[in-house]
């Protein structure tokens, strides 16, 4: 929707004011100039010393990041947690700034050595994460893929339940659907047991990694982080490659290209080999995909036929996963011994 005139300044305005209400409340200084932060789902501000983040869903998703903060593992170089707080409709974040801006934005005029060198970097990272244990006590926010680990609980039980709300779904095809039903039923037992205690990233796309112009100086953005298998953060990664254009801020999104992606997967296997060799391990890489292609699916029907939608939408990446031709295959190309 076309925003009328006022609208957009409107908005702004009332969002400056959740990020001067934060800031008084964290009891840091208000009078300063606030920049406001491309972000793909919460409003960023930035000042000199701090980073606000506020969200304006109801789930109070920057209280869990809150308390990861301070468990997270030196390595990864998470920015000090200053203060966290609610307001009315929202919640929010303080921390202090770390160096650089997100490593997506300043990919496509990266030289190749200089790609290769954040990947390393970012393997590094990870490593130290995947060593470490999710808090206790975290809210209960689900997960971005539906699926749900337990004591004796077959992990894929809600991903059925969600594919079976698809199949009444108008524009998708029943045939896709039993096809899915296979793969998942076929599959599931190897993703037992699911109920690891590592500590995952949950969302790691290059829009929440730092790079100052010569290193990666933080890893970001931990609200979906939680306890879960390591190689769902692979599933993220994989998908980030292949699809960017779907996970970064729209002010950049014309200068995002896939193909400038295309060697990253291979160079995170040379760095963090033991993320790939997880035992059957193209089929739990899929059953992550469907897990949240499904998810996304539910949230965002068709509308309209899937040839008359864009490659991206989740009925077409569906499509692809049960046809052998999506980023999953690509990736698990069977020459690598994935």
């Amino acid at each position: 929707m076309t925003a009328m005139p006022g609208e957009a300044s409107t908005s702004s305005g009332l969002a400056l004011l959740r990020a001067k209400q934060a800031l008084q409340e964290a009891r840091l200084p208000t009078d300063v100039e606030l920049t406001r932060a491309s972000s793909v789902t919460n409003e960023v501000w930035l000042t000199p010393d701090y980073a606000i983040r506020v969200n304006r869903r109801p789930d109070h998703r920057l209280r869990r990041e809150a308390t990861i903060g301070p468990h997270l593992p030196a390595e990864v170089n998470y920015p000090e947690v200053i203060a966290y707080g609610k307001g009315t409709g929202f919640d929010w974040l303080v921390v202090r700034r770390r160096p650089g801006n997100v490593l997506s934005r300043c990919w496509p005029t990266m030289a190749p050595v200089q790609r290769r060198l954040a990947v390393r970097q970012i393997a590094y990272m990870l490593r130290a994460l995947h060593k470490s244990t999710s808090p206790v006590g975290l809210d209960d926010l689900g997960a971005p893929q539906l699926l749900k680990g337990g004591q004796g609980q077959d992990p894929t039980t809600p991903l059925l339940v969600g594919l079976d709300r698809a199949r009444s779904l108008e524009n998708v095809d029943t045939a896709i659907i039993d096809a899915l039903f296979d793969i998942v039923r076929s599959t599931s037992r190897y993703l037992e047991p699911f109920d690891a205690q590592t500590l995952i990233h949950g969302d790691l796309t290059f829009e929440n990694v730092l790079w100052d112009g010569n290193q990666v100086t933080a890893l970001i953005d931990f609200e979906w982080s939680r306890a879960a298998p390591a190689d769902l953060d692979l599933d993220v990664m994989l998908r980030f490659c292949a699809f960017p254009d779907l996970h970064v801020a729209e002010d950049y999104v014309d200068q995002t290209d896939p193909e400038d992606y295309a060697d990253v997967p291979w160079w995170l296997r040379e760095d963090y080999p033991q993320l790939f060799n997880f035992p059957h391990a193209a089929d739990r890489l899929r059953l992550y995909a469907i897990a949240f292609d499904v998810r996304d699916l539910l949230a965002f029907p068709p509308q309209v036929p899937p040839t008359k939608l864009p490659p991206e939408h989740a009925v077409n990446r569906l499509t692809r996963l049960v046809t052998r031709r999506s980023y999953v295959d690509h990736f698990t190309d069977p020459n690598l011994r994935l």
